[in-house]
């Protein structure tokens, strides 16, 4: 059985008054991917695929050095846009979060809705996974989109998920099914 192997990014720089979808990661981000790659290594993947966010493409990079896999990227792999949001304080930004994934087709929080963030990249997953036929597919991307692809394959509940999931933490799926097989919230350091 084949596997999509969807990560979470590893922990970025926070910098104020830059874009998270620009941020790149941060030393213990870096750190993390060695260990993440020992997590990944179990799972043979024949090819990593990132967003083109340097966070994620960084973590895939990392991945693929340390696996000697072919990385690459794809459209529609990115993060919820919320490109027009300033930064908030952690409580408010947790808050509009709820409430986006409550309301899936209210515009909450950002430039998307979050079903128009999860047909995104629920149809970036069906190119990458029709693309590449056979091996497992390793895609390093972000949480709000990972969380709404797995409550929209059954997983539960997609704001329980993100706060469960850490930087990096992974799921595992059966393709083309698309059935949760593994969680791992945290990638021991």
């Amino acid at each position: 059985m084949r596997k999509l192997i969807l990560v979470k990014h590893a922990r970025p720089q926070v910098a104020e008054g830059i874009s998270s979808r620009n941020w790149h990661l941060s030393d213990e981000g870096r750190a993390a991917c060695g260990p993440l790659a020992d997590v990944l290594r179990a799972h043979d993947p024949g090819i990593i695929i990132t967003s083109d966010e340097p966070k994620a493409f960084e973590t895939g990079q990392l991945l693929g050095e340390a696996l000697g896999k072919p990385v690459g990227t794809a459209e529609g792999l990115h993060e919820h846009d919320r490109s027009n949001v300033p930064m908030m304080p952690s409580r408010e930004f947790l808050s509009m979060l709820a409430l986006f994934f409550r309301e899936r087709d209210r515009l909450v929080l950002g430039r998307e809705t979050a079903t128009e963030a999860a047909t995104r990249f629920q149809n970036a997953i069906d190119r990458i996974v029709s693309t590449h036929d056979s091996g497992n597919i390793v895609v390093v991307t972000h949480g709000t989109v990972l969380a709404l692809f797995a409550a929209d394959h059954e997983a539960g509940d997609a704001f329980t998920f993100y706060r469960k999931l850490g930087l990096p933490s992974l799921m595992t799926f059966s393709i083309p099914e698309y059935r949760l097989e593994e969680i791992v919230e945290r990638v021991p350091a």
